[in-house]
């Protein structure tokens, strides 16, 4: 069984903006499987998509906000008995390039509020994890403003490919494992003649 979480923050104020891409990803891949959401046995909503691979996959959006997202993936894993190495956390990283995917076996929280609550909860960094870039915006913004606001034009355009690539990645992550999915997405939008950051990660 493999656990997928899309952090974002739950309420209608919250939908479409960068912070919230990771809902957005679980999103289109509850949609490619026609699973729908409802309530889980944790503060989140849960769907289960079957035929994906060769066991459940069950996608989760957090409802405790995103500084305290662990609460509720501690809660899932424990319920459903995931080991870490089953599960994928999906968020957005404002120190990535707008639109660019960046795939981890583990490490830090990187300055992430979401992963930092998760890897206090689970007492370990050593979880996969799929990070989808947003960037940082104007440099005369507050940094807040730019995750919490929305896009428009071509700008919103790239962010919504980059949510139908991280849900490929997704999928090929239940597929395949994550060490297919680092060698296929890290080496994207990067100088291919550079040793690849992939196999030490």
């Amino acid at each position: 069984m493999k656990l997928i979480v899309g952090l974002g923050n739950p309420g209608a104020k919250y939908q479409q903006t960068l912070h919230n891409i990771g809902f957005d990803v679980v999103n289109e891949v509850a949609r490619r499987h026609a699973a729908t959401f409802d309530a889980a046995p944790a503060e989140a909503l849960l769907a289960k998509v079957r035929g994906l691979g060769d066991e459940m996959v069950l996608l989760a959006k957090p409802l405790t906000f995103m500084n305290l997202s662990g609460r509720a993936v501690q809660d899932l894993r424990h319920y459903f008995k995931i080991e870490p190495v089953d599960l994928l956390i999906v968020t957005d990283d404002v120190n990535l390039p707008a639109g660019q995917l960046r795939v981890r076996r583990g490490g830090s929280a990187g300055g992430h509020n979401g992963l930092k609550s998760i890897i206090e909860q689970l007492g370990t960094d050593q979880f996969p994890r799929l990070r989808v870039g947003v960037g940082r915006g104007d440099p005369r913004r507050e940094l807040r403003d730019h995750v919490l606001g929305r896009l428009e034009g071509d700008e919103r355009a790239m962010l919504v490919e980059a949510t139908t690539e991280a849900a490929d990645a997704v999928e090929l992550f239940v597929t395949t494992g994550i060490a297919e999915v680092m060698n296929r997405y890290n080496r994207r939008k990067t100088d291919e003649n550079a040793p690849d950051a992939a196999a030490t990660d």
